[in-house]
């Protein structure tokens, strides 16, 4: 025991007062711990811990989260001893990894009580203390689920209906896993770069009002990207803010603002999967690989309750249908048939403050100009949210046939007797 105590940090003390077994509900099964073995391309047992894990699955870039499943697996197949020093190692790297800790601890314990039931050891007294079992215990269980339900090669979330190539990312959060999905946007389509386990809100998500400690579920975009050095040690890393409230959650009354990815503390590793008041965190090290990579304005943020994997197949009907909704719009503006554009609209248009008579009148000018040219639609981009029923976030810049460039602009449809209609439309850029 002697070589192990000097990497008890206040945390596995806390947890060794009453968690055997506080993990033993993330153990993996015998067939997903072989899963774990071929994702991960594991050397044998006799290789170095460290340099066990310079290789990681593709999709994930998170080396320390796959450390924890590599000790989980070595768990269900009756591999203790080994695994507790796969994780001794793994808390002597990240000493601030409460979860790691959590499960060191038991292990240790576990040398000198059997592991024999579920929860058997939890007899922790103090009301925080349980709490911050209770927590670590959730956090366990997102980890692995989201293991255990990896998104299938070649799919993607249904909301991302089509990106263009200047759209070089996308992100995408699944609430139920506390998972954040990170893809590249090739010509080929999305590909998956990592993912991530992220906390959401204190009471959970589908924010209403200011201060409610709710994540938004919706389709957002990166506004900007903050500098660790613009913040306080809060917000770790950095920070990507989203534009909550947008155009949907305005008419639908919603309230609050600063909404951001960001970073934990300095001397944490994560928080609890619901700890946050609105917001999306995240590891520090693994935040910063995202803030270099992501572009403001253009990086479109998908928060789901629960996000819905289609194939390329799947998709290919709506991204057709939805395509020729916006070339009908595009066509519409085009012929100069002010009854024709207007049919696109909703009664309950509004941008800004015109509502749809002062956009009909705005039309009417527009369209009767002697040397009116044509417009192009560049780089369209169409997401259509599964949270809320019937609602599309288009955007796309609009050209000026002759042009080099133009305005970017923004739609939101929604639909109405079944019908597609727009009811904001605006200049974002």
């Amino acid at each position: 025991m002697r070589k192990h105590r000097g990497l008890f940090s206040e945390y596995a003390r806390t947890a060794l007062l009453g968690s055997v077994l506080a993990l033993s509900a993330a153990w993996l099964t015998p067939a997903e711990a072989q899963t774990l073995r071929t994702r991960a391309e594991l050397s044998s047992p006799s290789n170095n811990t460290r340099s066990l894990w310079q290789q990681t699955t593709p999709t994930s870039h998170n080396e320390a989260e796959q450390r924890l499943l590599e000790v989980y697996r070595l768990l269900s197949t009756g591999k203790g001893r080994e695994a507790l020093d796969r994780v001794e190692a793994l808390v002597g790297d990240h000493p601030n990894f409460q979860l790691a800790q959590l499960v060191y601890a038991d292990l240790l314990m576990a040398r000198t009580h059997p592991l024999t039931a579920k929860g058997g050891g939890a007899q922790v007294s103090s009301p925080v203390a349980r709490q911050r079992l209770e927590q670590l215990r959730l956090e366990a269980s997102r980890r692995v689920e989201a293991f255990r339900n990896r998104p299938q090669p070649g799919q993607v979330p249904a909301p991302f209906v089509a990106l263009p190539l200047s759209s070089r990312h996308a992100i995408a959060v699944d609430v139920s896993k506390s998972r954040l999905y990170l893809f590249e946007n090739t010509a080929q389509g999305l590909r998956l770069l990592s993912d991530h386990y992220a906390s959401i809100g204190l009471l959970g998500a589908d924010k209403r009002v200011e201060g409610d400690q709710r994540t938004p579920l919706g389709i957002y975009y990166i506004t900007s990207r903050l500098d660790p050095r613009q913040l306080t040690d809060f917000y770790g890393a950095g920070a990507l803010p989203l534009n909550y409230p947008n155009e949907f959650d305005r008419r639908m009354g919603r309230t609050g603002s600063g909404i951001w990815l960001h970073g934990v503390p300095s001397d944490s590793y994560v928080r609890a999967p619901q700890s946050t008041d609105g917001c999306v965190a995240m590891a520090n090290t693994e935040l910063e690989r995202i803030l270099k990579l992501v572009q403001p304005r253009t990086t479109p943020v998908v928060i789901s309750r629960q996000l819905e994997w289609v194939n390329n197949a799947q998709a290919e009907p709506e991204r057709r249908s939805l395509n020729n909704l916006i070339e009908g719009w595009r066509a519409a503006r085009n012929s100069g048939d002010l009854d024709r554009v207007m049919s696109f609209y909703s009664n309950q248009f509004a941008s800004g403050s015109k509502d749809l008579a002062q956009w009909r009148q705005l039309m009417t000018r527009d369209l009767s100009q002697p040397r009116r040219r044509p417009i192009h639609v560049k780089d369209l981009a169409i997401l259509n949210s599964t949270e809320h029923n019937d609602l599309l976030v288009v955007t796309f810049g609009e050209i000026v046939d002759g042009q080099r460039s133009g305005v970017l602009k923004r739609q939101y449809w929604g639909k109405e007797n079944g019908l597609w209609k727009i009811f904001y439309e605006g200049v974002i850029g």
